[in-house]
């Protein structure tokens, strides 16, 4: 009489433990075996047709095996907690909303059109002081003024922007 071949399954469960200590020994990790080798038996458990098998232990720890590389490649995908809440931070302030970005418009707009009401010596130092960067030392040497001269442009400049940006 004749014994039925025990299954793959019936293997993975009688020799679970011989199996595991192998696995840890390949993986280097006890607990990522353990997993590799709980996802196997949920794996065969939900087939219909177990695969028969010469060498049922070499099938098993392949299978485990790959299981494992599955679970390590999702964890290296996975983003770390402080990351996550810099993401977060980021998504909570996008920056200005249209309402805001509509008013500094009008705010431009409104500092464009007073420089270009001022006089042009004023204007131009205003330009390249404040919007082109240049040293003042640079400005004065350029436009063939006195720093002085140049200071008290810049002066009446700022005192007629703060005047108009004050009054609604």
């Amino acid at each position: 009489m004749t014994h039925p071949r025990p299954t793959v399954l019936d293997y993975l469960t009688q020799r679970y433990a011989s199996l595991k200590t192998l696995l840890t020994r390949r993986l280097g990790n006890p607990d990522l075996a353990s997993d590799a080798l709980h996802d196997t038996y949920l794996r065969l458990q939900g087939m219909d047709a177990l695969p028969e098998r010469e060498r049922p232990g070499a099938f098993l720890v392949r299978v485990a095996t790959n299981i494992a590389l599955d679970i390590q490649r999702k964890d290296n995908h996975t983003v770390a907690g402080g990351e996550v809440e810099l993401v977060l931070n980021q998504m909570a302030d996008p920056g200005p909303g249209p309402e805001q970005a509509a008013l500094a418009r009008i705010d431009l707009e409104r500092l464009t059109g007073l420089v270009d009401r001022m006089p042009e010596r004023r204007r131009v130092i205003m330009v390249m002081v404040h919007w082109e960067g240049i040293p003042r030392n640079e400005v004065a040497k350029r436009l063939g003024i006195s720093r002085r001269t140049l200071e008290t442009e810049l002066q009446r400049a700022h005192e007629r922007l703060t005047e108009y940006f004050r009054d609604p």
